[in-house]
């Protein structure tokens, strides 16, 4: 007869479920938040340059020669002083 064996895994096996809970865990929202950066900011990710759409926009309109030379170079300007 084995005395004070009751077929359990003890505390080793609590804290290997609870280690494994976190890894768990930690690797689900580790995977949220790779598919958010890089499907829904465009693959830039979330701290991509603030002002990249807006020279694109801006160059694009002197190019069909909406804005003169003048106020194109004023506005990029006013666009790269932005912190």
């Amino acid at each position: 007869m084995m005395y004070g064996w009751d077929g359990s895994w003890g505390i080793g096996g609590w804290v290997a479920m609870g280690l494994m809970m976190l890894l768990f865990w930690g690797g689900v929202v580790t995977v949220v938040i790779l598919l958010l950066r890089s499907s829904h900011w465009g693959g830039r990710g979330f701290y991509g340059p603030p002002h990249d759409d807006s020279e694109r926009i801006l160059n694009e309109r002197f190019a069909r020669g909406e804005i003169d030379e003048t106020e194109f170079n004023a506005r990029r300007a006013a666009l790269r002083r932005r912190p």
